[in-house]
């Protein structure tokens, strides 16, 4: 046996026994030094007791836990002094300093206008530290992009969220050469909202977006291909409620609306049709099917589906559903 084989063996002898005795001593201190009972913790009094004997063998234990008190959830988070969660909507997912524009301090005071002048320095080198290279000057420029055209969508935030997600995919994997920032967020945004069962016509995507419809239907087919994205075909049911909202519809109608819809994709009357156009048809028959009042202009100015779409797929709704033409 050599001499290192012989230290190496003392010294895993030496860590044995070493995590030996601070089980044993941690055993030790989980029992009642009096009866050898279990010990509990009672934080209301700050004090270690056996559950047995009742003995105390501590007090005055120091309590790591806020100093305030909440009664809800509501209020346990405006008392809550922690930062904010991190966001993938910031390109440095929110965990930077930002440095007010207001000219105040903690208190409400003006500031001087010395103090003013140092703050205007700290927020312009700030905001250097931050966007330190061109990739994160694109990033900050395109999440900005993503969240403004949300916004005017009306998605909620974890569309936002998986829209950033697949735009640092885009820029990481090296797919932005030969393509504009707003293309590549446009495009993100409608497979974010596809992805996530919230999806908007790429119509209304195109309004919003800064570039023309020809170039995102580009970029878009560019990304999914390039990404792998798994995207399942739109679901006519899925603008049902955004359309009836819109429109005012009872909920008979937006029921009658969907059941139209689900007796269409029975009778695979969806394959190969648009499924903004199909949404559209049915909020337009289901009212009149329920005897109540809607004109083709009413919908297609809501869903920007020409009344002639309407027209023609309502007719072929009321066949797969055995209705006559009302």
């Amino acid at each position: 046996m050599t001499e290192t084989q012989t230290t190496a063996e003392r010294q895993r002898a030496v860590s044995n026994r070493e995590q030996t005795t601070e089980r044993e001593e941690s055993e030790d201190q989980q029992l009642c030094p009096e009866c050898g009972g279990r010990l509990e913790a009672d934080s209301e009094h700050g004090e270690t007791v056996c559950a047995d004997c009742g003995l105390v063998v501590e007090e005055d234990e120091i309590d790591r836990g806020p100093e305030w008190r909440a009664f809800d959830a509501a209020e346990k988070d405006s008392k809550s002094r922690v930062g904010a969660p991190t966001t993938k909507m910031m390109h440095d997912d929110g965990l930077s300093t930002n440095i007010g524009w207001q000219d105040k301090d903690a208190y409400g005071n003006t500031l001087s206008s010395s103090q003013r002048e140092k703050m205007q320095r700290l927020r312009t080198w700030n905001e250097r530290f931050r966007t330190r290279d061109s990739k994160e000057r694109n990033l900050k420029q395109a999440l900005g992009e993503i969240d403004r055209m949300a916004s005017a969508l009306g998605l909620p935030e974890d569309v936002r969220e998986t829209a950033s997600v697949i735009y640092r995919r885009a820029l990481s994997e090296d797919l932005l050469p030969g393509r504009s920032i707003e293309g590549v967020a446009t495009a993100s945004v409608y497979a974010a909202a596809r992805q996530t069962g919230t999806p908007r016509s790429i119509d209304e995507v195109a309004q919003v977006s800064r570039i023309d419809e020809m170039e995102f239907k580009r970029t878009y087919r560019y990304i999914v291909r390039e990404l792998n994205l798994e995207i399942q075909p739109a679901d006519p049911e899925q603008y049902v409620g955004r359309f009836a909202s819109e429109l005012d519809l009872a909920d008979e109608s937006e029921q009658r609306a969907r059941e139209l819809l689900r007796t269409a994709k029975e009778e695979g009357l969806h394959s190969g049709k648009s499924p903004v156009g199909l949404a559209a048809a049915a909020v337009y028959a289901a009212p009149l099917l329920c005897n109540g009042e809607i004109t083709q202009s009413e919908v297609s100015e809501v869903t920007d589906i020409s009344e002639v779409t309407i027209r023609n797929r309502y007719k072929e709704l009321l066949e797969a559903k055995g209705v006559t033409t009302v």
